[in-house]
């Protein structure tokens, strides 16, 4: 296959530039903080020294994460349970003689492993969940192993991110120059760092400084862990495709009892529990499809209540372009032999309903719009759509021989994409301007009047994500006819989805 032709705006330097000021992924500066108080031992444990980082069997014996030890061997033993149920010809174990191989649990407790920093992300643009907390700072850490293994071309890393979850504002009233910490003061920190041509240790110092961002976070602004654990893989085979399956979990830290407790994933609807109950169905449809709700949903900022939500997810990947089966389209096919929860007639009346009642829809135009975006607001679907395997931050090896930004991706397509609209928020808050909160798929960013995504894989240039237009306009679903390709490129579609990637014409 032909690599991607250069494209205006298209440039190796292209994702570092997206991120500026809405992520920290410099090697050498992530070192530096991982070695004071943004070390994963730091963050849990305040008190403790910088210099002795914590070694995995230390953080998993430590009483706040025994619950998420429990869970995640719970998690381990339904799955496999689970497996050899659907699969009774498969077998499922640790190591290369089974055929699907799961994650050896060994080295997550193991003495020898720790999670190392890997990036910083701010996600301010999630000030709409609660706005007095002005949004999230995600730090994010990477399972690695400290010491040799046998085997000295094995790699380091491990399939596995900890995602502490920051709460941006946390409880300060006044930062310790006695200026009141506001969402626009932080913001404003947060961009003016991304301005400045500091790297390394020279970063790390301007972050940490009394007018850097990260002087307005610590410990004590934990709001929850999320974890996502490569938790089995299957090789190409005669029995199946190559798959791997992706475990997401989500903890939530008790003030009272000083322990992080499992909870619901935000918007992951638990499929089965809610087709199995049928109140729970007629519940959770009519909630999804009033028009305000449905307005929400388009948007990207519905919080789904509770009763309707998993405490688990698996991602399988790959999964192709159409939305996933696993979660949860629920069938929207009107010949389908069982009774599914959203029929094409339902979504097309919501639809009517909601512009009857003056709800101006910007993604969600058709039954396709509803499906797709029913999929990718959940954890699972969102993992699914554009990711590197299973994450959308894997994050930054700062512990290579030469680590450097060049060497590998810190995060997906959908990521990079996604950095323009999140610099926007910032901006607005900053400015003291209602921000637009909305987002477009995961499958393709949002345009908001920039141009700096134009002729990207992020949005229409090569790789990227696209509708392939029917000759009759009128057969085009209005959801995705907006997903063209930049001049040069083609849209390549295969099998009966019209979704497909932007390739070099007649390669």
């Amino acid at each position: 296959m032909a690599g991607p032709p250069a494209f205006a705006g298209q440039d190796a330097g292209q994702g570092l530039a997206l991120e500026r000021g809405t992520a920290i992924t410099d090697p050498l500066a992530l070192r530096e903080l991982d070695r004071g108080r943004f070390g994963l031992g730091r963050m849990l444990e305040p008190a403790r020294s910088a210099d002795i980082p914590l070694s995995n069997a230390q953080l998993f014996a430590l009483p706040a994460i025994v619950p998420v030890r429990q869970a995640i061997d719970a998690e381990f033993d339904r799955y496999t349970n689970r497996h050899k149920a659907d699969h009774p010809n498969e077998t499922i174990g640790v190591g290369d003689s089974f055929d699907f191989q799961l994650f050896d649990r060994a080295q997550l407790y193991s003495p020898d492993t720790r999670f190392v920093l890997a990036g910083i992300v701010n996600r301010m643009d999630r000030a709409y969940v609660d706005e007095a907390s002005c949004g999230e700072i995600r730090l994010i850490y990477r399972l690695t192993r400290t010491s040799t293994p046998g085997d000295a071309a094995a790699p380091s890393r491990l399939p596995m991110t900890l995602n502490v979850v920051l709460r941006a504002k946390g409880d300060h009233a006044v930062d310790r120059n006695g200026v009141p910490v506001t969402c626009a003061e932080i913001a404003r920190r947060w961009l003016v760092v991304g301005d400045e041509p500091a790297a390394g240790a020279e970063l790390a110092k301007k972050l940490l400084s009394k007018h850097g961002p990260l002087d307005l976070v610590g410990a004590e602004s934990i709001d929850r862990i999320e974890t996502n654990l490569q938790i089995a893989h299957a090789p190409k085979s005669p029995l199946r495709d190559f798959r791997t399956d992706y475990l997401l979990k989500v903890f939530c830290y008790n003030a009272q009892t000083r322990l992080f407790e499992e909870a619901p994933l935000e918007n992951q609807i638990d499929r089965d529990r809610i087709l199995a109950d049928e109140n729970l169905k007629r519940e959770f449809k009519t909630w999804l499809l009033e028009p305000a709700h449905l307005g929400e949903f388009d948007r990207g900022t519905i919080l789904i209540p509770e009763q309707f939500l998993a405490k688990r997810a698996i991602a399988a990947t790959p999964v192709g372009f159409a939305p996933s089966n696993l979660q949860p389209a629920f069938g929207l096919t009107e010949g389908e032999s069982t009774d599914p929860l959203f029929r094409e007639n339902d979504v097309v009346a919501a639809l009517k309903k909601a512009a009857s009642d003056g709800v101006t829809l910007q993604n969600i135009r058709s039954v396709g719009g509803f499906q797709r975006r029913l999929n990718d607001i959940t954890c699972a679907g969102c993992h699914q759509t554009r990711g590197i395997g299973g994450f959308h931050f894997p994050g930054v090896d700062w512990l290579a021989a030469k680590p450097s930004n060049s060497a590998s991706v810190p995060a997906s397509p959908h990521f990079f994409g996604d950095q323009v609209r999140r610099r926007d928020i910032l901006a607005a808050l900053r400015d003291g301007k209602p921000p637009n909160f909305s987002r477009g798929f995961s499958s393709r960013p949002q345009l908001r009047g920039s141009t700096e995504l134009a002729g990207t894989e992020y949005s229409d240039g090569w790789g990227a994500h696209c509708y392939g237009q029917r000759a009759k306009a009128a057969d085009n679903d209005p959801s995705f006819r907006l997903w063209t390709c930049a001049k040069g490129l083609a849209c390549e579609v295969s099998g009966q989805s019209r979704i497909g990637m932007c390739f070099v014409k007649g390669r």
